[in-house]
């Protein structure tokens, strides 16, 4: 189990007093142009399920856990908290976010898709935030959509489904691929032969 360093156990308890103040744990910070020392790895993980856990224990104060994600940042070795002072390493089984909603926006053919994830970040799915497909061994097609820097969520498994039945068809390659249309972008799915073998 990683050990809490002192000084980092003081930087999460001053975060977590600065989630008491209105307005301040919503907004994602600038941390792409923070560059601190890292200061290794604390004990917190993101579960699959996009659950947050600190010391084994899962983190129940909503305003913590958005404050946590607004410092968020994937480096190309590990996740990490970053702060203009340190970083830390945090673990993630899978991806940090879960999108749980998601709605359409505009009219055919500029209509975009619009995912609201659990920590309160809204993305529109399209140049900028695409999305990505992965088939699971036993869960069927995965969908993850971009929400910014590094990060990704990955929809719930009833978004999926509501994803599925809204797929169009195009020809790629000469062949008939399925995939979703948002904002000018189409995010390939699957070939279409494969959804009709599953017997959707």
């Amino acid at each position: 189990m990683a050990l809490l360093a002192p000084d980092i156990a003081d930087s999460l308890s001053g975060l977590m007093a600065a989630s008491a103040r209105p307005g301040d744990a919503a907004k994602p910070r600038p941390v792409e142009r923070w560059n601190p020392p890292y200061c290794g790895e604390i004990d917190m993980r993101i579960r699959s399920d996009g659950t947050w856990f600190y010391n084994g224990s899962p983190i129940g104060r909503a305003a913590l856990v958005r404050l946590f994600a607004s410092i968020l940042r994937k480096d190309e070795e590990r996740y990490v908290l970053v702060t203009p002072v340190e970083k830390v390493g945090i673990t993630v089984e899978d991806v940090p976010f879960i999108a749980t909603a998601m709605r359409l926006e505009g009219e055919a053919p500029h209509q975009a898709l619009v995912f609201d994830t659990n920590v309160g970040d809204a993305t529109r799915a399209g140049p900028e935030h695409p999305m990505r497909f992965e088939m699971g061994a036993h869960d069927g097609i995965k969908p993850y959509v971009h929400v910014r820097g590094g990060l990704w969520a990955r929809l719930t498994r009833a978004l999926s489904h509501d994803l599925i039945d809204i797929a169009v068809e195009r020809q790629e390659g000469g062949e008939a691929v399925l995939g979703i249309a948002s904002a000018g972008a189409f995010f390939p799915m699957c070939r279409a032969s494969e959804m009709a073998g599953a017997g959707a």
